[in-house]
């Protein structure tokens, strides 16, 4: 069972001091990940459906700004020595696969294996078009063949490649990375499908078995497939009532908290990534520490 969080990339607590600090806390306290997420530019109007939430727009401010995740991914490299970086998620459409497959796999030898490639097929028609990235309709298209041309980069040597969306002659391509078969692909959850913070246990089993038959039907072993769960987390005081909260995520008691993650832990989900709810740094210091020593050991199945 692996726990892990994602990092803000925007907002008051995108900055030097507090993302060094909340990185510097994961590894020490031996946490298993820690994520970025990603956006390049965000064009002032778009009226494209916004995926994670029931109303279809994004609640926040866009002028907060995105650092760019494979910049951040190096400086997380640096700071660390045993945490595993990831992507949740980088839009593959955005960035040239072959420049972004040798970023990855120069990531992983310099972190010594610690990268994980978090895959989604982006949401925002309008960013995609200011960024001159193939069609928003075919990106799904788009990101299979990227991955594939990506996998073929860390794992053959030379490397030739004729897709519909990418050709690549013969080359080198080396270093490859420290991972014995290259970097691990999470695919973030499929359109169509709601955001894994809204999905209730009963929900997300009926999405395992869809992602198991689509494994069968691919030849792959179900049980190889790393599940994973993306959801806000806030822990209450350890005095007083727990707060009411309608808001999607594990809220509530350590107790509730290590309620949740059993329930999704029987359906196979064995890495956690969580968005802190606290607000401030301060704050979620605290909370990365207090589900270390309240939550974590109750729920791990073997020492870590």
């Amino acid at each position: 069972m692996h726990f892990g969080f994602a990092l803000p990339g925007r907002g008051p607590l995108a900055t030097p001091e507090a993302l060094t600090k909340l990185a510097e806390k994961a590894d020490a306290l031996r946490y298993s990940s820690i994520f970025v997420t990603d956006h390049v530019v965000i064009p002032t109007s778009n009226t494209s459906v916004y995926p994670y939430a029931t109303s279809g727009r994004f609640a926040g401010d866009w002028t907060n700004g995105y650092l760019e995740p494979l910049a951040m991914m190096g400086v997380l490299v640096g700071l660390t020595s045993r945490v595993k970086i990831g992507t949740s998620v980088l839009v593959v459409p955005y960035r040239n696969p072959v420049v972004t497959a040798k970023i990855l796999a120069t990531l992983d030898v310099m972190s010594g294996g610690r990268i994980i490639l978090g895959a989604g097929v982006g949401w925002m028609k309008e960013e995609f078009e200011a960024l001159q990235a193939p069609s928003f309709t075919d990106r799904g298209k788009v990101t299979d063949e990227y991955l594939r041309l990506m996998r073929d980069l860390w794992t053959k040597e030379p490397v030739e490649f004729t897709g519909a969306h990418y050709r690549l002659p013969s080359v080198s391509a080396l270093p490859k990375p420290r991972q014995k078969g290259g970097i691990p692909i999470w695919i973030g959850g499929p359109i169509g499908m709601r955001p894994p913070a809204m999905l209730l246990p009963d929900e997300y089993g009926q999405m395992v078995k869809v992602i198991h038959g689509w494994a069968g039907k691919a030849g792959r072993d179900p049980k190889a497939i790393t599940l994973s769960l993306r959801v806000p987390l806030e822990l209450a005081p350890k005095r007083g009532k727990a707060a009411v909260s309608d808001q999607p995520g594990f809220r509530g008691t350590a107790q509730d908290v290590i309620r949740h993650i059993k329930s999704y832990q029987a359906l196979g989900v064995s890495h956690f990534v969580f968005d802190l709810a606290a607000p401030d740094l301060k704050g979620q210091l605290v909370m990365m520490e207090r589900f270390a020593q309240e939550v974590r050991p109750k729920v791990l199945r073997t020492p870590r």
